[in-house]
C-alpha cells in the first residue's frame, strides 16, 4: 500500500523554502506576487505552529536573487541560510545532509515552496525522488513560475512521476485534522483570520456575530448615526 495514502502529520512532515527571494520573485508571472507571498508565508507560519523542521535555501544572494523575504525569516530567525550556486538544490550536499537528517527521525514526507516551479522546484523534485524514497508534496501556490503554462506544465510533469500537488491551506489543515486538538488551535486560527482570505474573514465574522467575541483589533468609539436631512 502507498505511503501517499497517508496524510501529511506533524510527526512526517518536513518543509523546504526554495530560492523565496525578490529577483525570482521578480519573474513570476503565474499567481500575483502579493499572493505568492502571503501564501508563503501562511505556510511558513503553519510549519512554525507544528513544529515542522523547516530548511531554507537560497541562491546567488549577492550577485543576482537578494535576501529572502524579511516576512519569511521573522517566523524562522534562527533558521541557516544554506546558499547554493546550482539551481537545482539536490545538487548541494547542504541540503541532502538537512533532509537526510529529518528524513532520519521519519519525516520522510518534503513539503517544497519555491521559485520557480518550472526550474528550481521541478529539478529539486525529480533528483531528490530520483535518489532516494522521500516523498515531495509541491505547494503549487506558494510557488511560482515565469508564466501560467510554465508553472502549469512543470506541475503535470511532476505529478506524473508522483509527486503529489498541494496547496498551502491545505497543508495547514492536514496538519491540524481535528479541531479537538486545541494545543494547535488557536495559531491555527490566527494563521487563517491573517493570510486564508475569505475564510479568515468569515472566521472573524463568526468570532464577533456569532461567538461576540471581541474584536481582534482595538479601534476609537463608534459614532452613530446622524442624518444629515
Amino acid at each position: 500500500m502507498s505511503a501517499k495514502l497517508d496524510v501529511l502529520t506533524p510527526e512526517n512532515s518536513q518543509l523546504i523554502f526554495i530560492d523565496q527571494q525578490p529577483q525570482m520573485a521578480f519573474g513570476v508571472q503565474s499567481i500575483d506576487r502579493q499572493a505568492l507571498k502571503n501564501n508563503v508565508v501562511g505556510l511558513a507560519k503553519a510549519a512554525k505552529a507544528f513544529d515542522i523542521p523547516t530548511t531554507i535555501t537560497t541562491v546567488e544572494t549577492e550577485s543576482f536573487s537578494g535576501h529572502t523575504y524579511p516576512e519569511l525569516l521573522a517566523v524562522f530567525p534562527e533558521a541557516p541560510l544554506l546558499e547554493r550556486t546550482s539551481m537545482n538544490s539536490w545538487d548541494d550536499l547542504k541540503v541532502r545532509e538537512a533532509l537526510a537528517a529529518n528524513a532520519a527521525e521519519g519525516r520522510k514526507k518534503i513539503v517544497v515552496s519555491g521559485l520557480w516551479t518550472e526550474v528550481c522546484n521541478c529539478t529539486f523534485a525529480l533528483s531528490c525522488l530520483a535518489d532516494t524514497d522521500y516523498e515531495i508534496y509541491m505547494v503549487a501556490d506558494a510557488s511560482g513560475g515565469t508564466s501560467l503554462d510554465a508553472h502549469n506544465y512543470a506541475m503535470d510533469r511532476m505529478v506524473q512521476v508522483g509527486i503529489v500537488p498541494v496547496t498551502w491551506q491545505q497543508v495547514l489543515l492536514e496538519w491540524q485534522r481535528d479541531w479537538a486538538r486545541r494545543d494547535t488551535y488557536e495559531a491555527v486560527m490566527a494563521i487563517v483570520k491573517e493570510h486564508s482570505g475569505a475564510y479568515g474573514m468569515g472566521v472573524d465574522y463568526a468570532y464577533t456575530m456569532v461567538h461576540k467575541a471581541p474584536e481582534r483589533v482595538p479601534h476609537g468609539p463608534t459614532a452613530a448615526p446622524r442624518p444629515a436631512a
